[in-house]
């Protein structure tokens, strides 16, 4: 995945709770992820712990990520770097 330096890490969040980060370019932008049908049939697919990652109720929202998170995601950035151009997903929670 290639990235332009303007690109920002957000995190995404369920109830409050950071569950994934990722990039974007701008906030405007990062705020649109979580009305992508594609992701929100995933959070509800994906578990943790035994349980879904979201219920399709809660709140979705985006921040930017703090400077730690920022910083385990540029590992796995790094770590994972296919040449892809896909968007990378880097959660923050044990996916079962």
């Amino acid at each position: 995945m290639t990235s332009s330096p303007a690109e920002s890490v957000f995190a995404l969040q369920i109830d409050g709770l950071p569950v994934l980060m990722f990039q974007a370019v701008t906030h405007r932008e990062a705020a649109g992820l979580p009305r992508e049908q594609w992701l929100r049939n995933d959070l509800q697919e994906a578990r943790s712990n035994d349980a879904p990652l979201w219920d399709g109720k809660a709140k979705l929202t985006v921040r930017r990520a703090s400077p730690e998170e920022v910083a385990r995601f540029l590992e796995t950035k790094t770590a994972t770097a296919d040449g892809s151009d896909d968007l990378l997903l880097v959660y923050l929670v044990d996916l079962d």
